[in-house]
């Protein structure tokens, strides 16, 4: 006697194993219990038959039961491995017969495009479909639909997908996904209803998304998501909360596509409300007996414009304090006292700090890369420490800072059982840190100019740094070796090693054999102290060879009569930096300092080398922001010895003043040789405005600049009529390499001696 069973093809193995129970529930008289004495299990392939054994039930010696049996069908069936399974009683016998669902030989893609085929298989053998799994065709469903999300999702909606199951020898299938992707659909209206305070073209450029222009090809920005929208909804929100409109909100959105689907009409319908202005901010609630140090946070300025922004940030400001002392749950309600026929608003803050609590544990999570300690030392939260809101955000902002993650998020969640212990997760999304930076110049002295550099910020993960670097004028050659390790102590000193091997030939319109070349090496380190400011100490041996005689500056043929062919310096350096921008590639904000001297101590020279620079950077807007850079240079030769003249600094070109050649600035030698000086200005303005059709893209923008600067020698006093100056326009694109401007300079103030050169572009630096 038997209790057959077959499932349904194409139904869900749950229901087919709820149906299995319901029938050996019914047909429970037909089996009496008995006592097992053998299992056997017939019709497996590929599966071994522990696994069958496993999810029974019984055992041999068990009573079978109809109960028993039902459980095994199910269990079973939930191993995703059998296509059908029954259980037939010979005697004393349960004798179990499967039959296996077919294995995937292949899963192949057929007129993909969008996207890498690596990458599709990749993640639809994360979901069940994949060679050497078992075919399940529900679940070849369900990815033929998550291949059609992924299309909608770059705007392909009228891609078509057909999914083909070719049987094999050795009960194999192969699975082939054809695809039709069609034309990407573009949105052909974007119409804005309601509105009357401020016209549609206003709102409209607040948004992203945008209808077709010439350069939507670069920006995408005329495709359709759903995310989009949601995000340029949430921006038409913030614009009105931020003038006083209070009671804004969507009234509808609604989302058209054309029949044969490749036109999207968008329709958003708006309600304004009145327009109010606030009267006054009243505390409410606990603030821990300190109101008045948390009135001194408050952002909000009665008498204006209701402002969700300033409402936020105060709201922000005050959460950020209470977690200074412990309370990590703070919670602080806005409740609004809105006098609508006065167009009048009472901003009311009410405080609930919950209770206070510690750290017990600091989790770190997406780090493949990059080891756990790099980022933990990073962090002045301790674990077993009390929770505080202000070390928390430095220690993300710290671990931001360090370049090597596209996003930092750390999240807090409490412990369960306790009222007083919160877990910390810090989340990193890792990014490539090798960054290569070239950059090219073309006159008709030096001719093509390259400089290149090539460097891994994050060697193998442990956070130090390598690079090289090569530059290959016809006159100034340089080759640089150097590594960092910014945790030399466990107190965060940094230690650094460079090695360098520099020839440089000055300037000049007479050509020649000459030649200065420098080899030298030099350690330094960095001492943190504090956590914006690092001070740097270090000592360096270099080695001056000035070669040749044809063509030779007569500066430098002076120097060589006084100290030989070859001098050799023992440079002590100490340095100053701050960084406070938001990005250290393409910075919209935030301010940048850096100091450094060089005290030549010990051998052949004795001088003393400073450069000082100076970069701020200002958001003006949304799309336009503002950046001034300035450097100053000064050296002079100590305890009578004259300052080194291959120590000098230079102006003109790339980095200090465009739209003149490379360090053709400043003193000139006898023979025309351009030697620089001891002595710099350099000053640099970029206002960026976005580029034509690219909307609020900021990776594409167009720059004007203004430049001016000089170098000036020994004898020389510093002349403000002596600057050289340039305006010019220009393109910057973050590109894949790091930040590219292509610039074209005209010098504005110059004299008849100058060499100008008008177009030049440069990849890795802001300025």
């Amino acid at each position: 006697m038997h209790i057959p069973f077959r499932s349904v093809p194409r139904l869900k193995p749950t229901f087919l194993a709820a149906m299995t129970a319901i029938f050996c529930q019914v047909s429970a008289w037909a089996v009496e219990p008995f006592v097992v004495k053998d299992i056997r299990v017939e019709g497996l392939q590929r599966a071994d038959a522990g696994t069958v054994f496993a999810s029974l039930p019984f055992r041999v010696g068990d009573t079978y039961t109809d109960d028993k049996g039902a459980a095994s069908l199910r269990s079973l069936f939930a191993t995703g491995l059998f296509k059908d399974v029954r259980i037939q009683i010979d005697g004393n016998v349960a004798v179990i017969v499967v039959e296996e669902r077919p294995v995937i030989a292949r899963v192949e893609f057929v007129g993909t495009k969008e996207f890498d085929k690596d990458a599709l298989v990749k993640s639809l053998k994360d979901v069940g479909i994949g060679e050497g799994q078992p075919f399940d065709r529900a679940l070849a469903d369900r990815a033929e639909q998550e291949l059609k999300r992924q299309y909608l999702s770059r705007s392909l909606y009228g891609a078509e997908i057909v999914t083909t199951i070719t049987p094999v020898e050795g009960n194999r299938v192969n699975v082939t996904f054809t695809v039709t992707e069609g034309d990407v659909t573009k949105i052909k209206h974007i119409r804005i209803t309601g509105n009357h305070a401020f016209s549609e073209s206003t709102l409209l450029s607040q948004m992203d998304l945008t209808t077709g222009g010439w350069l939507t090809w670069y920006t995408k920005s005329d495709q359709y998501a759903r995310s989009k929208l949601n995000a340029d909804l949430e921006t038409l929100k913030s614009y009105y909360l931020n003038r006083g409109y209070l009671e804004f909100k969507v009234e509808s959105t609604q989302v058209s596509i054309s029949p044969d689907k490749q036109d999207i009409s968008i329709a958003i319908n708006v309600s304004e409300g009145p327009k109010y202005t606030v009267t006054g901010i009243r505390l409410e609630g606990d603030y821990l007996g300190k109101e008045e140090s948390f009135r001194r946070l408050i952002a909000i300025k009665p008498g204006e414009a209701y402002k969700a922004d300033d409402v936020a940030k105060t709201i922000k400001a005050f959460t950020d304090r209470f977690a200074t002392f412990g309370y990590a749950f703070a919670k602080v309600d806005l409740k609004p006292e809105i006098h609508r026929e006065k167009g009048q608003v009472e901003v009311v803050l009410v405080a609930q700090p919950q209770r206070r609590v510690y750290v017990r544990r600091i989790n770190i999570a997406g780090n493949s890369r990059t080891r756990d300690e790099v980022i933990r030392r990073e962090f002045r939260q301790f674990e077993s420490a009390w929770y505080d809101g202000q070390k928390i955000k430095l220690s993300r902002d710290r671990v931001d800072r360090l370049g090597y993650f596209k996003q930092v998020n750390v999240e807090t969640t409490e412990v369960p059982g306790t009222q007083d212990m919160v877990d910390l997760t810090v989340s990193v999304e890792e990014k490539p840190t090798g960054n290569l930076m070239v950059g090219a110049g073309f006159s008709t002295a030096e001719k093509l100019t390259l400089t290149a550099s090539i460097k891994q910020e994050n060697v193998f993960g442990t956070g130090n740094y390598l690079g090289f670097e090569i530059n290959t004028s016809k006159y100034n050659r340089t080759l640089v070796l150097s590594t960092v390790d910014p945790y030399f102590t466990d107190d965060g000193i940094s230690r650094s090693y460079d090695v360098f091997y520099r020839t440089s030939r000055p300037l000049s319109t007479q050509g020649g054999d000459y030649e200065i070349i420098t080899p030298g090496a030099d350690v330094r380190f960095g001492v943190p102290f504090s956590e914006f400011d690092t001070v740097f100490f270090g000592i360096g041996a270099e080695q001056t060879a000035i070669k040749g005689n044809l063509g030779l500056p007569v500066s430098y043929k002076v120097y060589r009569e006084l100290f030989g062919e070859r001098s050799l310096s023992f440079p002590l350096t100490v340095g100053w930096a701050r960084d406070g921008r938001d990005s250290a590639i393409a910075p919209t904000q935030g301010r940048y300092q850096r100091l450094n001297l060089e005290w030549g101590l010990a051998g052949d020279t004795r001088y003393l080398r400073s450069d000082y620079q100076f970069q701020q950077y200002f958001q003006l807007s949304k799309q336009f922001s503002l950046g001034f850079n300035t450097e100053f240079g000064y050296g002079t030769g100590l305890e009578g010895h004259p300052y080194p003249v291959f120590k000098n600094f230079y102006a003109g070109g790339l980095g200090t003043v465009r739209g003149f050649e490379q360090n053709s600035l400043g003193p000139a030698d006898i023979d025309g040789a351009y030697i620089g000086g001891p002595k710099r200005i350099n000053a640099n303005l970029e206002l960026y405005v976005p580029f034509p059709g690219a909307g609020n893209d900021r990776s594409l923008r167009l720059f004007g600049y203004a430049d001016a600067g000089n170098v000036w020698g020994p004898k020389q006093s510093v002349q403000l009529n002596d600057l050289r100056a340039s305006v010019g326009v220009g393109l910057s694109w973050i590109s894949p390499v790091g930040p590219l401007k292509l610039s074209y300079g005209k010098p504005i103030r110059s004299f008849d001696q100058d060499k100008i050169q008008r177009l030049q572009f440069q990849i890795g630096t802001a300025f």
